[in-house]
């Protein structure tokens, strides 16, 4: 763990080291608000880092949801992401589940052009496989919107995670 004033007084390379992993493979968004600090609460650093989100460009914002691992894959990860989603219980799918969330996330996929994206934290398999296949109906426009809300929740429970 960390404490904000440790995280304030690093340079931008340690800053990065310690909270690049907020957004999955994107230390690009943590070296930019580095340039924010200092940092009074856990709410500033994350508002900090999502306004360098929503100012980036929609290319860079595919990139960055794109970076994210389809929900139940074996697919390299970064350790949060298979903490969070062994903790949903996607580490223990049945043949059948492991088959069907496969199917809807080639389908979402194929749709949108990025991986369905869900705040796993907290949820169950029953509740995110509903939501993968609700989203399906979406609009891209929408679902665009939504999953980077979704990465958004994702990077809280992170740093909420970081700080304690």
């Amino acid at each position: 763990m960390i404490t904000l004033t440790e995280l304030n007084s690093r340079d931008r390379q340690g800053f990065v080291q310690a909270v690049g992993f907020v957004f999955e493979h994107s230390p690009w968004v943590a070296e930019r608000a580095w340039a924010r600090r200092p940092f009074h609460t856990i709410e500033e650093l994350h508002r900090a880092m999502v306004e360098e989100v929503a100012s980036a460009g929609v290319n860079e914002q595919l990139l960055l949801l794109r970076a994210h691992p389809d929900l139940g894959t074996r697919a390299t990860m970064s350790s949060a992401s298979a903490g969070e989603q062994a903790g949903a219980g996607f580490d223990s799918l049945t043949a059948a589940e492991a088959d069907e969330l496969s199917r809807l996330n080639t389908a979402y996929r194929d749709t949108f052009g990025f991986p369905f994206l869900y705040a796993v934290k907290g949820g169950t398999k029953r509740d995110i496989l509903r939501a993968l296949e609700t989203r399906l109906g979406s609009a891209r426009e929408h679902e665009f919107r939504e999953a980077l809300r979704q990465v958004y929740r994702i990077a809280r429970l992170r740093l909420d995670d970081l700080f304690g």
